[in-house]
């Protein structure tokens, strides 16, 4: 951009070079005025690309660096007990101070997570995953992730295209019906779904339960199990959905189970599994633990507040 002190000089320069004796200069003027300013934008627009090249040899991505690993205390008396303790916990921990501020590498990796964790809400599942997961995908009411935000009850239904192809793909009545929704965090879906889907569905069938068509839901949030539930007449529904990321992680998936769910239902008649993520509880181990949550369902006939793991 031209500042208007240098816009001034330019046009000083000009009217000293030109001779206004004559009214019929002024075109002239003009003309002459415009083209310095537009070479010195393009002399402006150049210095700020080459600005820009920067040699990305010498940076590095430093959420590479766990936080359980990250520690900015100098002179630690004890950093091995401390980072004991990091172990333990994703918290922010030992991230050191310049006076009552953040040092420079803690602010930029804050900043740097909470990117994650916006892009994990806002990215969307890779189509090619979810057909070569074998999912009969549909979409919630919701149009894009701006609505899916601000209009939660949309998130709840499935949309009437998606209602009619489930009707006339997916098998019914079937013990457990599984279904997978991009929720708050596509990058959760991303993130496990290859590991815990196979380890659910060998469980399931390991307990002797028939497993449905497995349904992919769009801009999906909890409610709509109950939806495809009506829909597919499954005992037994299962969502495998992103949770709502935090600086920790933006990859973190949960499960909600009903035992014969409705549209209405409260939401103390699901029961949930949590933190399902690659330093929670690794995915393929949830899966094995689900589908034993479900055949104990079945035995229990219930969910939510009144099943007792």
């Amino acid at each position: 951009m031209i500042s208007e002190n240098d816009l001034k000089d330019l046009i000083g320069k000009v009217l000293k070079e030109i001779d206004l004796s004559d009214a019929g200069k002024a075109e002239q003027v003009a003309q002459a005025v415009a083209g310095k300013v537009e070479s010195a934008a393009a002399n402006s627009a150049a210095a700020n690309n080459s600005a820009a090249q920067v040699d990305d040899s010498e940076l590095y991505d430093i959420t590479a660096i766990e936080m359980s690993d990250f520690f900015a205390i100098e002179n630690a008396e004890n950093k091995a007990e401390y980072m004991k303790l990091k172990a333990k916990t994703p918290a922010r921990l030992g991230i050191g101070r310049a006076g009552p501020r953040y040092k420079t590498e803690t602010m930029l990796r804050f900043r740097a997570d909470h990117a994650v964790a916006i892009d994990s809400v806002f990215n969307e599942v890779d189509e090619a995953l979810v057909a070569e997961a074998g999912l009969i995908a549909v979409s919630s009411k919701c149009e894009d992730k701006d609505m899916y935000v601000t209009r939660p009850d949309l998130g709840r239904t499935i949309n009437e295209e998606g209602a009619a192809k489930i009707q006339s793909e997916c098998r019914k009545g079937a013990d457990v019906q599984i279904v997978i929704a991009d929720g708050l965090s596509s990058s959760a879906i991303t993130a496990n779904l290859k590991n815990i889907l196979p380890a659910l569905k060998q469980g399931l069938e390991g307990y002797g339960l028939s497993v449905g068509d497995t349904v992919f839901i769009k801009f999906g949030r909890v409610g709509a199990m109950d939806h495809l539930t009506e829909l597919t007449s499954g005992k037994v529904t299962v969502m495998l959905v992103g949770e709502r990321p935090g600086l920790a992680t933006g990859e973190s998936m949960g499960a909600y189970i009903t035992y014969e769910g409705k549209v209405g239902m409260p939401e103390a008649g699901r029961t949930v599994v949590s933190n399902i993520h690659r330093r929670g509880t690794p995915a393929a181990e949830a899966g094995a633990h689900i589908s034993n949550i479900v055949k104990k369902m079945f035995e229990q006939k219930c969910s939510g507040v009144g099943f007792r793991f």
